[in-house]
């Protein structure tokens, strides 16, 4: 598993304004599978989303961290919520010496990545949206 610093952006029920953080997840060696917040996403190719949550079906845009511009769509809007032990890479990433607190909420992010929980759903012991998981299973850890 590797640990990358990312921005995640919930993209279902929203235009370009829903809820994004940037945080510390965990992904495959390929990146086809994201772990962030106790969330699961894989490789997803719609039209306004990359990944997928394997659970719930609720699309997303992640990515890695822009140096130079906003990280939201430039038509979006609201803060970015960012991890409190990200705060300090993120701004050395921009060549920045303070966040801007009128983009950002600093939060404390919890590290909970559900590889077990999910591989079990994938694997067919779990119950929960397995029909979903595994119509849109694209890699499987």
């Amino acid at each position: 598993m590797i640990k990358d610093l990312m921005y995640i952006e919930l993209k279902t029920g929203y235009s370009d304004d829903g809820p994004a953080w940037i945080g510390y997840v965990k992904t495959s060696k390929t990146k086809k599978t994201i772990y962030f917040n106790d969330h699961a996403f894989q490789k997803h190719n719609g039209g306004y989303s990359n990944y997928v949550d394997i659970e719930n079906g609720d699309e997303y845009w992640i990515s890695g961290l822009k140096k130079r511009e906003n990280n939201r769509h430039w038509a979006g809007g609201g803060k970015i919520m960012i991890d409190r032990r990200a705060v300090n890479e993120y701004l050395t990433l921009i060549g920045e010496k303070e966040l801007p607190l009128n983009f950002f909420e600093i939060i404390n992010i919890e590290d909970r990545f559900p590889v077990e929980r999910v591989n079990k759903l994938l694997n067919g012991k779990g119950s929960m949206n397995l029909e979903f998981a595994k119509e849109t299973s694209y890699e499987k850890n």
